[in-house]
């Protein structure tokens, strides 16, 4: 793997990161494929949770991109309880390590957090997310994200507060 390929990854992931922060949920959304998998499982006990998002609970799972549009379609027309108002956010990512799979895909790990103010009220979430990404002729596109949240202990239901 490159150091070039290394830097785009970490650059995409930069991109998105303040994509979430700024709110422009149409250009988050255009770094989806249309079949991509978004899955965020619960914790079974303290050290083991949800493998497969068909046989137990998941905080959020979406088997395509669908699931992601309507959480923006709930945001923007004022639906969606947990985003409203919307907080004011910091998605931090680091610890980005790449890997290009047998299929040409690309595997990217990294450690997040994100810090958030909403109403006075601050708090965070931190976790680590591994991405499957295709790349396309100048960019990547996310095939699946699955996150991994550390501090489950959660007040409200998630929603563009993780990465």
């Amino acid at each position: 793997m490159s150091q070039e390929l290394h830097f785009a990854v970490s650059q995409f992931l930069y991109k998105k990161a303040e994509l979430c922060d700024a709110y422009d949920w149409d250009a988050y959304l255009d770094l989806y494929d249309e079949d991509s998998e978004y899955h965020i499982p619960q914790w079974i006990d303290d050290h083991n949770y949800v493998q497969d998002p068909n046989q137990g609970l998941s905080y959020i799972y979406y088997a395509d991109r669908t699931g992601l549009e309507d959480r923006v379609f709930r945001i923007r027309t004022g639906k969606s309880a947990s985003a409203t108002p919307l907080p004011r956010t910091l998605h931090s990512v680091n610890n980005i390590r790449v890997q290009v799979l047998e299929n040409g895909m690309i595997e990217a790990k990294v450690a997040w957090q994100t810090f958030y103010n909403r109403q006075g009220l601050e708090g965070y979430f931190y976790g680590h997310t591994t991405y499957l990404l295709r790349q396309t002729a100048d960019s990547f596109r996310i095939r699946r994200q699955h996150s991994i949240l550390l501090n489950d202990k959660i007040d409200s239901v998630l929603d563009f507060y993780h990465i």
